[in-house]
Order: structure tokens, then sequence, then C-alpha cells
């Protein structure tokens, strides 16, 4: 819950650095705007900014235990959210362990000091933390399973900077935006690789790892992974299980000292969740707010899409919150606050790196914002559903399902804009042939292929569903749970995704395919596990995804922008454009717009995010 910082340095004493270590969690303000912690003493340097979720009047970070001399044994920070703290501060003090707050920083470092660098397999939740053992002068990263959380760091000759985003490494003087041939590919991959950074030398902790950075260097350790098992419950058992799991899920994510929301698109995913939670906070004496995103005039000029839209989200999210009995709240944006300029440069802000999504990051920038403009610092959200589930449908089309990349990749390279990937179709030519998207993410595809487990005795067809699930929550899910942390925490709004709690995770992850989708209907599983509490039509609502705008006038206010930079030879973006492919793209009749325009739209979306990223960032490009 919140945002960390640190350097450790084997070399040197940190305490005259306060004020580099100040300006990395200065960088993360946004991330917590409750408080500022820190702890300089010798080689390391911790900070913290606060959104305060439990024990708001105390529980203060970073958190420290002392010896009986008072001299310091242990420090850590916590991002995120452990949400089975009440459950480890019991099991903790039956064996002697006292806690002065009811935080779950200091439940998670009396856990360190109990299970050393085995507790993560302990902790439950959306967690990036940081442990100094000032007795060993050892420091350890850990990052929970899925990755919902992020934590990157840079290693210095003589030890490591981290922070819980790019942003707060480049504050430091040793980090520079410096960005290489590799740094390129991995802004346009379809799916990012575990562990990898845009600016050259920042990594990533991966998730469901830890890292340790001691004087003689560094060590990496996988904690968690999938687990591959042979599955024998009956389809009523499976039904009844998942039922029980997600409701725990919901339940743990709900816990906070402070109201916690619940995102309703109205689709099955989120109204399962707002359905266990309000029955929930009823059965508490509570209720439940609920909130959705709409644009100006959306719903009545809807024009579907067959694979992506089918329907828009507002009549559907009326009906679930109706229904369900929650304080609804519709978020309504209209053209002009989707093309401010400035909230995508925002929006650019909050991830650190370009992104071609335009107006669905606008819009999801402009929805937390309102959220913690209404009083919601926590929310529920129905991320990872389609990656457990099998929601997409590229996960049981066999064009794309068999076919030798990753599956979205494959559907995605039916469209000509983003056959190399999405938004470089208006890169130069000859860089673009230099860097080979496709080949990066191929190579990506087939390496990932091998980490995949197994079962022995499973046929083809279900081996092959097991390697499209693995992919979907190792590959796919860790690009949107950052951008969805990126974008919510640029509020001070912590999203909580139940859909990512490890046991449902792992037993859904085992269930056969066609248990996942009996009779042919997407996630029939999980639509079977909440069906008495959902309207029939919102029950059995086909999948619609994350909405775009249609409206002719974002797409003209789009390719104005992009003619203005187009125009501009001293634009940053000038060197990377394709002149060929530029004149087409403004020579086109009309701008993009519509169901079928976001493709060809996010094309001009990365040109205008890249130009604008190299100026404020003052990338250094090394190609």
């Amino acid at each position: 819950m919140s945002g960390i910082a640190g350097w450790v340095d084997f070399e040197r004493d940190l305490t005259p650095e306060a004020p580099t270590v100040h300006a990395m969690a200065a960088a993360l303000a946004h991330r917590g705007s409750d408080g500022f912690g820190e702890w300089i003493e010798g080689h390391a340097a911790l900070a913290h900014r606060r959104l305060s979720l439990l024990d708001p009047g105390h529980a203060a970070q970073p958190a420290l235990v002392e010896s009986e001399a008072g001299n310091p044994v242990a420090v850590l920070t916590l991002d995120g959210a452990v949400t089975n703290h009440v459950e480890l501060r019991r099991e903790l003090a039956a064996k002697g362990h006292r806690f002065t707050t009811d935080g779950d920083a200091e439940v998670a470092l009396h856990a360190y000091l109990e299970w050393g660098a085995a507790f993560p397999e302990r902790l439950e939740g959306l967690f990036a933390l940081a442990v100094w053992d000032v007795r060993r002068q050892e420091l350890l990263l850990v990052r929970d399973r899925l990755g919902v959380k992020p934590l990157c760091y840079f290693l210095t000759p003589s030890g490591v900077v981290f922070g819980s985003e790019p942003k707060a490494l480049l504050a430091h003087p040793a980090v520079r935006p410096v960005v290489d041939a590799d740094g390129l590919r991995e802004l346009f991959a379809h799916s990012r690789k575990p562990g990898t950074g845009v600016f050259r030398g920042t990594r990533e902790v991966l998730p469901g790892h830890t890292m340790t950075v001691r004087a003689p260097g560094t060590g990496h350790r996988r904690y968690w992974s999938l687990p591959a098992r042979p599955h024998t419950d009956s389809l009523e058992t499976t039904v009844a299980t998942v039922r029980r799991l997600l409701s725990e899920a919901v339940a743990t994510h709900l816990r906070a000292d402070v109201p916690v929301g619940a995102m309703l698109s109205g689709g099955i995913d989120s109204s399962a969740l707002t359905a266990l939670a309000a029955r929930q906070r009823r059965a508490a004496g509570g209720g439940l707010r609920s909130f959705s995103v709409n644009f100006a005039g959306y719903a009545e000029n809807f024009e579907p899409h067959p694979t992506m839209r089918a329907t828009p989200d507002a009549p559907y999210a009326a009906l679930a919150a109706e229904h369900i009995g929650t304080e609804h709240t519709e978020i309504l944006l209209d053209t002009a606050a989707l093309a401010d300029p400035r909230t995508h440069a925002a929006a650019l802000r909050s991830q650190d790196a370009p992104s071609p999504l335009g107006d669905m990051d606008v819009s999801l920038l402009l929805f937390f914002e309102a959220l913690r403009g209404a009083g919601i610092r926590a929310v529920l959200s129905g991320e990872t559903a389609d990656e457990v589930f099998n929601g997409y449908f590229w996960a049981y089309d066999p064009a794309h399902s068999n076919s030798t990349t990753f599956p979205w990749v494959s559907f995605e390279r039916g469209h000509d804009a983003a056959a190399g990937g999405l938004g470089c179709s208006l890169v130069d030519r000859t860089l673009r042939k230099e860097l080979d998207f496709m080949e990066y993410a191929d190579q990506h595809y087939r390496d990932a292929l091998t980490e995949v487990p197994q079962v022995a005795g499973e046929g083809p067809a279900e081996r092959r569903a097991r390697e499209v699930t693995y992919l979907a929550l190792t590959r796919w899910a860790p690009t949107h749970l950052d951008r969805a942390d990126r974008m919510s925490m640029a509020h001070g709004v912590q999203l909580r995704p139940p859909f990512c709690d490890r046991a449902l995770v792992e037993y859904v992850y085992n269930v056969p395919a066609e248990l996942k989708r009996v009779d042919g209907q997407e996630k029939s599983l999980l639509r079977a596990a909440v069906a008495d509490l959902l309207p029939e039509r919102v029950l059995n609502r086909p999948k619609s995804a994350y909405p775009t705008v249609q409206e002719a006038a974002y797409g003209e206010f789009v390719r104005h922008r992009f003619g203005d930079v187009a125009a501009d030879r001293a634009a940053p973006v000038a060197p990377l454009l394709d002149a060929e492919a530029t004149r087409v793209a403004l020579g086109a009749a009309a701008a993009p717009s519509g169901a079928f325009a976001w493709v060809e739209r996010a094309s001009m979306e990365m040109v205008l995010q890249l130009n604008t990223w190299l100026a404020e960032y003052r990338v250094e490009l090394s190609l």
C-alpha cells in the first residue's frame, strides 16, 4: 500500500546521501500522499511513501524491529497488501512475537524474523517489499506471485538501487535514461519479457521470486511457480470449490480500515466480485459502492466489434448494480476530457514509457482520479479473470491457440498495422527490420514454452490448453497488471484483484479446459459458480473488452496532433518515423474511428507518446 525505494552501497556510508533518497521517494509521492518515512544507516537506505489503508494513525513505515538492547535488527518497507496478515499475526503471536501496530508491514517483518528467507511463501496477496537485515548486512527484495505489484532495480558496482517504478531509479544519479535496441524491442513487444526493463541496466524482480543482495554479489530464488496437478473433481465439485475460493479471496481483499469500492463494468468478472463483496459487506452491517466508466453518447451510438466488444457496458453495469444493491456511480467522460494532451502526458508519466492504447489509458487514468475524488482509496478489480478462466477468444480459437507464437500475437498479426508489434507501423521500416520485432516475440514464445509444467498422461489437446493458460498468466497478464497498478496508483488508489489469489489460481489452472468452457460458453465455470448472485442478462453476457472511443471527433484529434508532430522536423521522434507510412496515414480520407479503428489509431497514438517521452524523459537512444 504505497511506494517503496531504497539504495544499498557496500562501499560507502549512505547517511550523507539523504537528499538522493528523498528525491527517489518524492518521485513516488503519487503512490502515497499520507506520509513519508525513511531509515538510513551505514550501507542501507530505505524510503516509503504511505497510502494509509490499515491502522491509519499508526503503522508508519519503514517497519523496524530492535533488539532488547535497542539495536536495529531488521527494517522492512512494503507496497501492497498482505491479505492474510490477520492469520499470520495470530500465528506469530503464538510463537512469542509482539506487535505495536495493526499494519501488515510489521507482520511481514516478524514473518521474516521467524522464517528467514522462506517467509515469502507464508505471505498471501499483492506485495512488493524490501528487507534490510542489519545483522547480516543483507538486502532481500520480494515480489508477489503474479507480479501484481511492481518492483524494479538497477545494479551498481557496489550495490543496488530499487523502487516501485523506474522514475524512482531515474532520480538516482547512477541511472541514466538510456534506451538501446532491446529497450525499443520491449516498447513494441506484444508481451514483455519477465524481469526486463526499458531503460538500460534496469530490471524487475521476477514475479514469485526473491532477490538477495550481499557484498559478494546478488542471488535470485523462485519461491513459487504454477503447480501442475491432475484434476479429479467432478464438475459439480469444481464449481463449488471455485465459489468457495473466490468468496475467500474477496473477503481477504476487502480487509482495510478505509472503504473498499468495486469496479463494475457489467461483465461477468467484475459483477461476480461485486456481488460477493456486497453480500459480505451486508453480513458485516455495511454497504458497497461500485463504479463504472462510460463515454458520452457511447451506448447510444455503439458499434459492436465481433471479437473484442459485443455490447456496451453501461446498461449491464446499471442492471448489475441494481440487482446486487450497490451504491453505484457512473464516471461519464466526454471527448474533450479524453483528448486533453495534458492527460495523455500524465498517462505516459504514470507508466514511464509510451503506450499505443491512447484513450484507453486516458479514460482509465481519469476513472481512478474520479474514484479518489469520491473518497475511494482501494478498489476491487476483475483483472486476470480472463487469464485464469480462459476468457480470451484466442485461448480457444484454433487459428490462434494452436499457432507457433503467442496466441494474442497471432491475432494481432492479422492486422497490418500491428504485424510487428502494436503501434509500430509508423516506425522507420529499416529500423523495424533491424530490430526484428517479430522474431523477438517469437523467440520469447519459444523460451516461455520451456517453463510450462506438465502432468503425466495428458493428451496433446489438454497439454496445449495448459500451455496457453500458462502463457496467458505469465506473459500476458503481467503487462496488464502493471498498467492497472500504475494507472490506479497515479492517483493513490490501490487496485485489488481477487482473481490473482494464489489458491484460486492454482486450483483453476489445473481444471481441464472443457470444464472451463462447457457447451462452448467462455468462462462457464465462473458463471456457474456465481449463477445465484446475478441477473440472467449479466450472467450470460458475452465478453466485452475495456471500452475504446468510437467517435470520429476523437480520431480527428489524434490525426491532427500526429500531423503536427510529423510536420516538425525537429520533433524528437522525427528520426524514428517512416516517411512513406506517415504520408499514407495523413493522406487517408478520414481519421480512424469506430469499432474497427483501434489498431490503426494505435500507431498514431504511439508516435505521439514516443515524442513526449523522448522529450520529457530526455531519453538517450543508443541503437
